[in-house]
């Protein structure tokens, strides 16, 4: 595989809405999603009150990569190989000695390498196994403070019921299901979508001018350019005039929504047909797709016909922008053989602000705790952590599991796409592969917590 990754050599270029084009204010929608679920629980399932009350120190708990065992009620965050490097019991750490009589040096028990997660219901990442309903990974920022909320709900239920055993996620999956059913947006039900409309410049970032002359320069130089998102027709519509402005349709080629990811990289085509639409409402079933424009559903199968005959090409090379692992980076990479760029907040930690930009403590609003995109007391850091060196009391470096799927499943890594939208087309990035270091992927330089580009020699392998 050739070292360098450059846009000008792909001939499609593939996007996901939510967290990548459009970019949320993390602090405000974290706290909307939040109470959104916090909400239903304690007027529909009759939770305690208690869940509404947040302080500022309790966003600490939140760092994307945790697995939540759903048994037990337990927060793990793991190790490349899979063995279990901090966990918590809602949201109390464990200390490092119950933490090796709980787990030891053994792999995480619902860490199973060979099995492949491809639901498009909420499941978790690629290789953990939660279609068995054994656990949960949180690996994007819309399910990031559902973490603190079932950490809390995991807090209540023990304090108050004593429980030891749990079975709260049916209600979380109703939470969702009422929150972002299909015709919510349209019915105006739920707690996030009427906040939402009421309040869009609150929750989310417009893209800077440098993005939208970027797309535009994708169209120019003869790419085809595409919008894949799983938020439904009316939701992308709000979301896209508001960041790109009205006509923001016109810089796509192709429109997939709804598009039920990562089933629809994994699905078959008889699984998962396409389906026009007509006033934000799903029509007729297509059996292929035979020319470009806005549709619902779908399959990357039926989609990849299409792009053979709109570049003429037996193979067109094609790149997909996303901020999932889960449901945009693995599926893509795995089932369709696509180039990768996840977009990793992560890289523009709090460390990238200038102290005149981030201001005081107190005028930094309601949130007034760390960014969500910062390192976590609790948890460490994102990429890496320490691990007590067997038979000795010193301490190495370990890659996480995330960091191991990024490297593994990713082309590049960056923070956002703004981040590139003034580099040329031809412009040659480093790719993340075996011949080159783990952090070479990473644009426009590696997350401080990674370190320097020799980073490797200082990090023992745990991965077997």
């Amino acid at each position: 595989m050739a070292q360098h990754f450059s846009l000008a050599a792909c001939d499609v270029v593939g996007f996901d809405l939510d967290h990548t084009l459009c970019r949320y204010n993390l602090p405000e929608s974290a706290r909307l999603i939040y109470n959104s679920f916090a909400q239903f629980l304690i007027k529909e399932k009759g939770y305690d009150e208690e869940l509404l009350t947040l302080t500022p120190e309790d966003w600490d708990f939140c760092c994307k990569g945790l697995a939540l065992d759903l048994e037990d009620g337990t927060f793990i965050k793991l190790a490349a190989d899979g063995t279990v490097l901090r966990a918590s019991h809602g949201t109390k750490m464990m200390t490092p000695e119950a933490l090796t009589e709980a787990y030891g040096k053994k792999e995480w028990r619902h860490c199973v390498s060979d099995k492949r997660c491809t639901s498009d219901k909420p499941c978790a990442s690629d290789n953990i196994p939660c279609c068995s309903g054994k656990c949960y990974f949180y690996d994007n920022y819309f399910d990031l403070p559902g973490a603190l909320l079932c950490a809390r709900v995991v807090d209540c239920l023990t304090k108050n019921r004593g429980q030891k055993t749990f079975d709260f996620w049916k209600d979380v999956v109703a939470g969702i299901q009422h929150n972002f059913k299909m015709s919510a947006f349209k019915e105006n039900c739920g707690f996030f979508f009427p906040e939402i409309k009421r309040n869009l410049d609150k929750y989310v970032h417009r893209c800077p001018e440098s993005v939208r002359k970027w797309l535009q320069q994708l169209k120019d130089a003869g790419k085809i350019t595409m919008l894949i998102t799983s938020s439904h027709s009316d939701y992308c519509k709000l979301l896209g005039s508001y960041i790109l402005g009205k006509d923001f349709a016109d810089l796509f080629d192709i429109v997939i929504t709804n598009a039920l990811k990562p089933g629809f990289f994994s699905h078959f085509p008889s699984q998962r047909p396409f389906h026009t639409l007509e006033n934000d409402e799903e029509k007729d079933e297509l059996p292929s797709l035979d020319r470009p424009g806005w549709y619902s559903q779908g399959n990357a199968a039926h989609l990849y016909e299409l792009l053979k005959k709109m570049t003429s090409k037996p193979e067109p090379k094609v790149v997909y922008f996303g901020d999932s692992m889960h449901s945009d980076i693995f599926p893509a990479h795995h089932y369709t053989n696509w180039e990768t760029v996840l977009i990793l907040e992560e890289l523009q930690g709090q460390e990238m602000e200038e102290p005149e930009e981030a201001g005081p403590l107190e005028k930094r609003g309601k949130y007034e705790g760390k960014p969500l995109n910062s390192l976590s007391n609790k948890w460490g850091s994102y990429f890496i952590d320490s691990v007590s060196s067997r038979g000795t009391a010193e301490e190495s470096l370990v890659y996480t599991w995330s960091s191991k799927r990024i490297s593994t499943y990713s082309t590049i890594a960056i923070p956002s796409i703004e981040s590139i939208a003034e580099l040329p087309l031809d412009y040659k990035f480093t790719r993340f592969s075996t011949n080159n270091s783990k952090t070479a992927g990473y644009y426009p330089l590696a997350h401080y917590t990674l370190g320097s580009q020799d980073t490797d020699s200082k990090i023992i392998s745990t991965e077997k």
